[in-house]
């Protein structure tokens, strides 16, 4: 029963693991941009093929720079188009949902998605109780 019970907790520590197309965080953390864009799907792969945007340029000196000096000031962006590396991961980004930025913490699994994902740009639609005088049925609701 005992061998039973170690089977079991080393298949749970191994599916714990993290790999991304069978590389691990500290592999991919390692590869040339060039290696990194064969592991992508086919969308993000043409993305970064065609080369950063001036924008997309900029975040990453950000995050490069963020990495180096451990600030406390979040990063914050519009470039909700930028796909998520492996030198991003443990950061929190502010990403700008069209009104306000949103703090999203990237982990290993946003690895080869985009920022924009994160940050929904449209809110759950909430409604409320009837207006006074809205139509004829609020009259007859009670006023409190």
């Amino acid at each position: 029963m005992l061998e039973k019970q170690e089977g079991a907790e080393r298949r749970v520590k191994m599916a714990t693991k993290f790999s991304y197309r069978g590389r691990t965080l500290e592999e991919l953390q390692k590869m040339e941009l060039k290696d990194l864009i064969k592991l992508l799907p086919a969308r993000q792969r043409r993305s970064l093929k065609r080369g950063l945007t001036d924008e997309q340029k900029i975040f990453m000196i950000k995050v490069k720079k963020y990495k180096e000096t451990k600030k406390n000031k979040p990063i914050k962006t519009h470039c909700r188009d930028m796909i998520v590396m492996p030198e991003m991961v443990g950061l929190t980004i502010q990403v700008h949902r069209g009104k306000e930025f949103v703090p999203v913490l990237i982990i290993e699994r946003m690895i080869g998605h985009y920022l924009g994902e994160f940050a929904l740009t449209r809110k759950q639609v909430a409604h409320s109780a009837p207006g006074i005088g809205a139509t004829r049925s609020s009259a007859a609701v009670s006023v409190k």
